[in-house]
């Protein structure tokens, strides 16, 4: 197509995206329940798209362009965040006339969220089996859990601008979470107690700060709204639900970013 023919409906693929909504029931809320998931989906692509860029310009150790691309996707996260607010106008009535027709489906399978989540650390081998029915995208997040994650690159960068980083840190198991390490906090004590010194350090902290605060907030809005709208039932995808959904809260991404600031 010539460029003189593009039009906002073609740049975008609009009529795709419009109409890709396909209700099961007749109930009028699954409109609703559709356009939020497939919005968030979008939010997460451009997540992944901005975190995997951030991640390699950490390891060129080029952090201002970084700084920008984290930023977005904080501003991102908050946009997922809202989604909550729109969703949970469905009642427990409203979702009652769409549940049947969901099957097994859940977000739980939603392989975008984790991506993410074990690009920023969060990583469980168990995880990636309920994708093997699509080859591609379980080859992609074994592909991610068999590399260093955004925080594993950033205490490779600690180490080489000469912090006391231990080297059998980055013998773990790069497929484990992350576990919170002494020299670590210690290291962050310093960039943190001397931010003119590191400021671009200090930056890059407050930056995963704001992201692990975002993600931690989307957490908790699903939360509330599963509880708003199915109280303690069981979720579509076999989970426990709201139980399931208080367990993931404990777990974070950056543990010596909130011990160091009982340190300094």
């Amino acid at each position: 197509m010539a460029t003189r023919d593009v039009t906002y409906s073609s740049y975008l693929d609009l009529e795709r995206i419009l109409s890709a909504q396909h209700p099961a029931s007749d109930a009028h809320d699954e409109f609703l329940f559709i356009i939020v998931h497939q919005a968030s989906e979008l939010w997460l692509k451009l997540c992944l798209h901005e975190l995997e860029a951030a991640r390699e310009l950490i390891v060129a150790d080029n952090l201002s362009p970084a700084f920008k691309m984290l930023s977005r996707v904080a501003q991102a996260q908050r946009q997922l965040i809202s989604s909550w607010d729109v969703l949970s106008t469905m009642t427990p009535h409203d979702y009652s006339l769409i549940r049947p027709h969901l099957g097994t489906s859940s977000g739980f399978q939603s392989a975008q969220y984790r991506l993410m989540e074990f690009i920023m650390g969060g990583r469980n081998p168990d995880h990636v089996t309920m994708h093997e029915a699509v080859p591609d995208v379980a080859k992609k997040l074994r592909a991610e859990l068999d590399r260093p994650s955004l925080y594993g690159e950033v205490l490779r960068l600690l180490q080489r601008r000469g912090f006391a980083i231990p080297e059998e840190l980055f013998a773990r198991d790069l497929q484990a979470p992350h576990e919170p390490v002494d020299a670590v906090t210690r290291a962050w004590a310093e960039v943190y107690r001397h931010p003119n010194r590191y400021w671009d350090l200090y930056e890059l902290a407050e930056k995963l700060v704001d992201l692990e605060y975002h993600f931690q907030r989307w957490r908790f809005g699903h939360l509330k709204t599963v509880e708003r709208i199915i109280g303690f039932k069981k979720g579509t995808g076999g989970t426990a639900g709201v139980p399931y959904l208080e367990s993931v809260l404990k777990l974070g991404f950056f543990p010596e970013l909130l011990a160091v600031r009982t340190e300094i």
